[in-house]
């Protein structure tokens, strides 16, 4: 049986914390959508596609193969129902994640009673999409923090 997970989040941007997940997860799974979740709600800082664009390149830089990013404006355990994967893929940098991420575990749930989580240890516990984007916009060098690819992109968003 083909064991697929999803791992969704607003990877805005992508980072080397991200990438550590999706090397983890595409390890123990045969295949693992990687879901960039759109909310209308929420101003983003770097356009979905391009991150898209930019994520494909760095997991292929990686070297990972068995991974497919989506960009998806819905519910992820829906997203997750609709393509019968079970498992859903969620670092953890620290308790205050994990208590975040059970409350949204009890909603997803509700909607998915089928889905069950899987709680990766981040490697890069400093890192994060909110600091990135900080030392961005006091134009910090931010190359160690996210993938080239990722970084390619950001920089050309400059120009």
């Amino acid at each position: 049986m083909n064991k697929r997970a999803i791992y969704p989040g607003s990877f805005d941007p992508f980072t080397n914390g991200h990438l550590d997940i999706v090397r983890k997860a595409s390890a123990l799974f045969d295949e693992v959508y990687v879901v960039i979740g759109v909310n209308g709600n929420k101003r983003r800082t770097f356009e979905a596609e391009g991150i898209k664009t930019a994520m494909e390149e760095a997991i292929r830089e990686a070297g990972i193969h068995n991974v497919t990013v989506f960009v998806h404006n819905g519910l992820t355990a829906e997203f997750a129902q609709s393509h019968g994967i079970r498992y859903m893929i969620r670092g953890l940098r620290n308790n205050m994640d994990y208590n975040y991420e059970e409350n949204i575990a009890e909603v997803n749930k509700l909607i998915y009673p089928g889905i069950e989580y899987i709680y990766f240890r981040a490697d890069n516990v400093a890192v994060s999409s909110s600091m990135v984007k900080d030392l961005h916009s006091f134009r910090r060098d931010i190359s160690r923090y996210v993938p080239a690819a990722v970084y390619r992109y950001i920089e050309a968003q400059e120009e």
